[in-house]
């Protein structure tokens, strides 16, 4: 049966191996060298650092995976052959529920996220020149508006 389901480090390659190739899907603006040198802190460092769920289709393989920590998604991945079958919302639904995030960042340089989290209810808040790891790659701070209104920040 499909759905979201907790892990552990014994599936931390098979993630490591979905976060690459959606990366070399959708972050287009990434070169090789950034991607290697990404690699070996996700599976290190990344994964083990925030709270980790996947979604199994029908067979147990691992199509998507969401990284919480304090209210924010950290990570949201989708293997590329899954994409647009509802995976990234039901993730994204089950970190608000389950983990109250009602914020994230996006890479500037990535449109299609951009575009998948305003649709799913978050707004950019605010803008960074860099990213969490100092590089320069711009982030939009993203905010999900109805926890924006409940928290009177209107």
């Amino acid at each position: 049966m499909s759905g979201i389901f907790t892990t552990s480090e014994t599936e931390f390659d098979a993630i490591t191996e979905l976060w690459e190739a959606s990366v070399r899907a959708t972050h287009h603006f990434l070169s090789d060298a950034d991607i290697a040198w990404l690699r070996p802190r996700i599976r290190e460092d990344y994964l083990g650092a925030v709270t980790l769920r996947v979604f199994r289709d029908d067979a147990g393989v691992i199509r998507g995976f969401l990284g919480a920590a304090e209210g924010n998604v950290e990570m949201l991945f989708v293997a590329p052959e899954a994409r647009r079958q509802g995976i990234g919302a039901a993730l994204l639904a089950y970190a608000v529920r389950e983990f109250d995030c009602t914020k994230v960042d996006v890479n500037e340089q990535n449109p299609q996220a951009l575009a998948f989290y305003q649709r799913e209810g978050f707004e950019v808040i605010g803008r960074s020149e860099l990213d969490g790891q100092g590089r320069a790659f711009p982030l939009l701070h993203m905010q999900l508006a109805i926890a924006k209104t409940a928290s009177g920040a209107v």
